[in-house]
């Protein structure tokens, strides 16, 4: 834990630091700098999130804002060739790395910042920025206490789609591009995606082997983009390596998208989605023990009668009780009829 003198001066040079590279790109909108929250002290845990692809800093700001609310540190970094302003279509395609080093490098960057800031580091990120998060997490085990990926991009859900991202140097479009939530790029050349795309399959096959870090794997039923088969046997894989690790798939009934971290976005239920987030984060329980509470509750118990009941009241967020409650039920019963 840094002492107060070198925290102040870290913190001032990192919001500085940020700033002026922002300035020289030059960024794009407000909404696509670097997001900081930083209290005027270290605190228990620091957050280091990575945004999706083409987008910006702004997918976090909500989350981000509700744990700095908590009594933690939030970092949200720009990505490398993101947020940058210009005229970009398919002949002038924004400026974004087709290498994953470039990518890996500036995650690694900014986990050695993160430690500055308090005891446990906590890395998330959505989409693409969960395949960082989750890299992170795989490669520097020691330094991070768990990880939060929102809809990692393992796999996309068309195999057409798959093989044009894999093979295809074309430019593309966002369909919803022009949502007024978007203030990232309209489009982008395949090869700049293709990179995540393998990365997303280099961490599933890693994951079944070895995994120290937990992880929390949450996404949406109404998701499109991904690939929910994979997705589940990637989330089955991380349980079974790291037994604390959780998954939480949100019914189609919420309609949540992809971009899943913003009401701005599309997510109506984004304080929900805040809600099952902290749940895992304030909690120091295994996969087993949460469907144990979950079959308790489906027994006729309380949530508070069912924690006591575990011995787990020590251990246990008040907000698991909410994600209990929108969890597919089935999900607990075919866990008890393994």
């Amino acid at each position: 834990m840094p002492n107060m003198s070198d925290y102040s001066t870290t913190t001032a040079a990192i919001i500085q630091q940020a700033k002026s590279i922002e300035d020289t790109l030059p960024i794009r909108n407000d909404a696509c700098r670097s997001k900081f929250f930083f209290h005027p002290h270290p605190t228990a845990k620091v957050f280091l999130f990575f945004h999706g692809f083409t987008a910006g800093p702004y997918q976090f700001e909500p989350i981000g804002q509700k744990l700095f609310d908590a009594g933690y540190n939030v970092l949200v970094p720009l990505q490398p060739g993101h947020g940058v302003a210009g005229n970009w279509n398919g002949n002038n395609p924004p400026p974004l790395p087709t290498e994953r080093e470039i990518y890996q490098e500036f995650a690694l960057s900014w986990l050695e910042v993160a430690q500055n800031l308090g005891q446990q580091v906590i890395v998330g990120g959505l989409s693409t920025g969960g395949n960082l998060a989750g890299g992170l997490a795989l490669e520097h085990p020691q330094q991070i206490e768990k990880a939060l990926l929102f809809a990692p991009y393992i796999g996309g859900n068309n195999a057409i789609v798959n093989l044009i991202v894999e093979f295809v140097p074309i430019y593309y479009e966002w369909l919803n591009k022009d949502n007024p939530g978007n203030f990232g790029y309209d489009g982008f050349s395949m090869p700049a995606l293709r990179l995540f795309l393998d990365l997303g399959q280099e961490i599933t096959d890693r994951v079944k082997n070895h995994l120290a870090v937990p992880m929390f794997i949450i996404c949406s039923e109404s998701d499109q983009t991904i690939n929910h088969s994979e997705l589940q046997d990637f989330s089955r894989a991380t349980i079974k390596q790291q037994s604390k690790s959780w998954y939480h798939s949100f019914d189609k009934f919420f309609e949540i998208p992809h971009t899943m971290m913003t009401k701005a976005e599309g997510n109506k239920y984004q304080n929900l989605l805040i809600t099952v987030a902290k749940a895992y984060i304030e909690s120091d329980i295994t996969w087993t023990e949460v469907m144990e509470i979950g079959y308790q509750i489906l027994q006729g118990k309380s949530f508070d009668t069912a924690v006591k009941k575990l011995n787990l009241s020590e251990k246990v967020s008040q907000h698991l009780s909410v994600m209990l409650a929108v969890m597919n039920k089935k999900m607990i019963i075919d866990y008890y009829q393994l």
